[in-house]
């Protein structure tokens, strides 16, 4: 009888005898650290070992019985059983066997370590004729196990847990008989990550299964702390293949207030033996900077490629550093259960028709939206509480929480973030999550009535009130192809990972001003030049703002350059066309710090706005700003598919001083690829659409600047709405002239707007001018996409 197997003799095919979390650690030991994967090391008891204890203590019967007296239907007596249970295992004794066992096992750590370590000590459960079977998080773990003594302890503890609450319901959930499962124990040595960082990352996006990144969330101190979502983590999206080729490859960040830092209690004694850990308050210091260096994000993040290459699918990845060495180490690795199940299906878009009072907001996760009573818990044992379909909302959750939370129609912490406990279940469940509230316990009374929305934005919302919404399925496989290319209109990169599952051909409009807005919120030249400002009140929010950044212009570049990046490498490899900075001088004012280099203009529409600024002293400062930023884009990074467009470029003499400007900053046209466009929304542009081809590589119709230009009419004039017609036949005939000369320029073509999807008869009008693209709001692209075909279709007929 085998009681305890070392990493280094385990791998993946005794999943049946130590379980998934410890056959997995064995399997990186042997096959991956060869491949610079760093793994601590250690052993695990067997099942035998687990039907060993039972056995010499004769507690099968006796856990047979007790489990047996479960009310299966309601499972109001879940916790006397559960208590029962473990208590029996509790008041048993290790066999002399597997204390010896343990010993040997203990004593190897030692001599390989030194003596002066603790253990990580974690329990993972296996049915050995399910070997397949995944337990994950249903039983206890311990962490800075100190002494041979503790570890005795820790793994009695560990053999009682398999029978947690949470742990039973969900045998009883999945058809599992409890007395066919053993549990395993692991002992690893404990990574000094208190002294440092730790977290979890995933091969893949967790939200939407995006497979070409990796996600990773740090937290200081114990990783503990991210999976029980007690503090809003860093955040680092990687892309994979910009990684794999050796680039730049960190194309988002986010930094989170990391309040709490877990950290060793004491030495592991047995007279604090389950609570030698806890959690400090992270100073202001450390909560203001980063957890990792992006040398660290990078090591990681290769680290998780070749993960998931080896075990051939989607990885849910623990790592940790180590404080005294400054070596990173995996801790954990498991299949990604959730995204990987969901894969080809259906496509519901989610839409709220109004907008009601919000009471708080945090990150959003399920991508829906579901109304119903709110219910404050403060614990699981008020479980009774909630009623099927009611939102739950509280502090934070563990894996205590999971027997209650299929009962929830959503789910609302205060703390937490992406990959918190909370986050985690919900994916599992389907259910709508918002966590990281900050305030929603205190925001939202018990029985309110709300509206919970993950839909359409990063942030999830919590609104007063049931409100209306519109639900939208699409079945992807259904959808036929167009000749015509059908492109995205986007700006948020936050939607970018879920919206490149719609069927696209690239993104024909990324606005670059709504980045501009969302993600940086202040004027390039205020960050330019920072000493011209004035108002002690917008100086100090600047200095907030980008503290964490030496050089405030770098600030604003390094923000473009990965919200850009973000939304290229979803949609990697098709075009992603970019509009350079198109906001007009009070739009630009009212970022923070602008009014100091903003003009005051009558009439912004038609002023100081696109490519006349790019070469004015007032902001061609600003526009290399954003060229450097592009730049970092294409080569840095090695996102050739982004394409350079110019707004409101009135004269062919103005296009020449902008090119020569981004050549300047190192857009040099044709250089690895890189088009230039430009946007004809001023009857010039058609007028002189062969000139303009002279020196662009596309033209994007702008319709309703067009329109307005050609008419002469505000297109947000309500007195001028009926006057304001883009099918008015000076606007039809401008929009053929260009379409017709650049055909025999051979310049690309595409139009950005609303009215494709809205008229059939428009669209049809574009194909057969023999139009490139059509770009559309997400919204309404699938409109769109029916309109094209129709339109294709009569043209064949035809």
């Amino acid at each position: 009888m085998k009681l305890i197997q070392y990493f280094s003799e385990t791998t993946l095919k005794d999943i049946g005898k130590v379980g998934g979390k410890n056959a997995s650690l064995g399997e990186m030991i042997q096959k991956l650290q060869s491949k610079g994967i760093d793994v601590p090391d250690g052993f695990a008891t067997t099942s035998e070992a687990y039907w060993l204890f039972l056995d010499e203590n004769k507690l099968r019967v006796r856990l047979d019985k007790i489990l047996s007296a479960l009310d299966t239907t309601s499972f109001d007596n879940l916790p006397d059983v559960g208590m029962q249970a473990r208590q029996l295992l509790l008041d048993a004794k290790l066999p002399d066997t597997l204390n010896d066992a343990l010993r040997e096992g203990y004593d190897f750590l030692l001599e390989k370590y030194g003596q002066n370590i603790s253990f990580a000590v974690r329990s993972s459960a296996t049915a050995e004729d399910l070997p397949t079977a995944s337990f994950a998080g249903q039983q206890e773990s311990y962490l800075n196990v100190r002494g041979f003594s503790n570890l005795l302890v820790a793994c009695q503890h560990c053999f009682a847990s398999l029978f947690t609450d949470r742990a039973i319901k969900y045998r009883v959930d999945n058809g599992f008989d409890h007395m066919k499962v053993a549990l395993s124990v692991g002992v690893q040595l404990m990574i000094r990550s208190d002294l440092a960082t730790s977290g979890v990352m995933f091969s893949i996006d967790p939200d939407t299964g995006f497979e070409n990144v990796v996600h990773i969330a740090a937290c200081w101190g114990l990783g503990e702390n991210i999976v029980q979502g007690t503090v809003n983590p860093d955040e680092f999206f990687v892309f994979k293949p910009s990684l794999i080729a050796g680039k730049k490859s960190i194309v988002s960040r986010s930094l989170g207030s990391k309040k709490w830092t877990m950290v060793y209690a004491d030495d592991g004694s047995a007279k604090t033996f389950g609570r030698s850990v806890l959690n400090r308050e992270t100073s202001k210091t450390k909560k203001e900077q980063w957890t990792l260096t992006d040398a660290e994000i990078e090591t990681l993040a290769r680290w998780a490629v070749v993960i998931e290459e080896h075990y051939g699918k989607p990885m849910d990845i623990e790592w940790a550093k180590d404080g005294e060495n400054g070596k990173l180490f995996i801790v954990q690795a498991r299949p990604e259960t959730v995204q990987s199940r969901r894969r080809g299906q259906k496509f519901v878009e989610y839409k709220l028709k109004e907008k009601g009072k919000e009471l708080c907001k945090g990150i959003g996760l399920g991508s829906r939206i579901v109304a119903g009573k709110a219910r404050l818990l403060r614990s699981p044992s008020e479980a009774d509480k909630l009623q099927e379909g009611e939102i739950l909302v509280t502090g934070r959750t563990n894996p205590d929480w999971d027997p209650i939370l299929k009962k929830a129609a959503a789910i609302i912490t205060d703390q937490g973030g992406r990959t918190s406990h909370a986050a985690i279940v919900a994916r599992e469940l389907g259910a709508v999550a918002v966590v990281g509230a900050g305030n929603a316990t205190a925001a939202i009374r018990d029985g309110q009535l709300v509206t919970v929305s993950a839909a359409g934005e990063e942030a999830g919302r919590v609104y007063e009130g049931k409100l209306d919404w519109m639900e939208t399925e699409i079945d992807l496989a259904s959808i036929a192809k167009t000749n015509t290319k059908v492109m995205l209109i986007l700006g948020d990169p936050d939607q970018a990972f879920r919206l490149a599952m719609l069927p696209n051909d690239g993104v024909g409009l990324m606005r670059m001003e709504f980045i501009i807005t969302n993600a940086i919120g202040i004027h390039p030249m205020a960050l330019r030049h920072f000493e011209k400002i004035t108002d002690p009140a917008q100086q100090e929010c600047i200095e907030q703002i980008t503290h964490h950044f030496p050089d405030k212009e770098e600030f604003f570049v390094q923000k473009l350059a990965e919200a850009t990046a973000t939304i290229a490498a979803a949609f990697f490899p098709k075009d992603v066309i970019v509009r350079m900075s198109d906001f007009k001088s009070n739009e630009y004012a009212s970022l923070l710090g602008g009014k100091q280099f903003e003009p005051t203009e009558e009439n912004p529409m038609i002023g100081f706005r696109g490519a006349s600024r790019y070469y004015h002293p007032m902001y061609r400062e600003g526009f290399e700003m954003e060229c450097r930023a592009m730049k970092i884009v294409r080569e840095d990074m090695g996102l050739h598919n982004v394409k350079l467009m110019i707004p409101f470029c009135r004269t062919v003499e103005e296009g020449k001083k902008v090119i020569a400007i981004m050549e300047s900053c190192g857009l040099r046209r044709g250089k690895n690829g890189l088009e230039i466009y430009v946007m004809v929304e001023i009857p010039s542009n058609a007028l002189l659409a062969q000139e303009f081809a002279r020196h662009f590589d596309g033209f994007s119709i702008g319709s309703n600047d067009l329109t307005q230009l050609t008419l002469g009419a505000d297109r947000d004039s309500e007195l001028l709405q009926n006057i304001f017609n883009p099918f008015d036949s000076a606007v039809m005939q401008l929009i053929e002239m260009t379409l017709n000369k650049a055909q025999r320029s051979g310049t690309k073509t595409g139009l950005c707007g609303q009215a494709p999807s809205d008229y059939p008869e428009f669209a049809r009008f574009l194909v057969e001018q023999g139009i490139g693209s059509i770009s559309f709001n997400p919204d309404a692209l699938l409109k769109g996409i029916e309109n094209i075909l129709q339109a294709e279709q009569k043209l064949q007929i035809a």
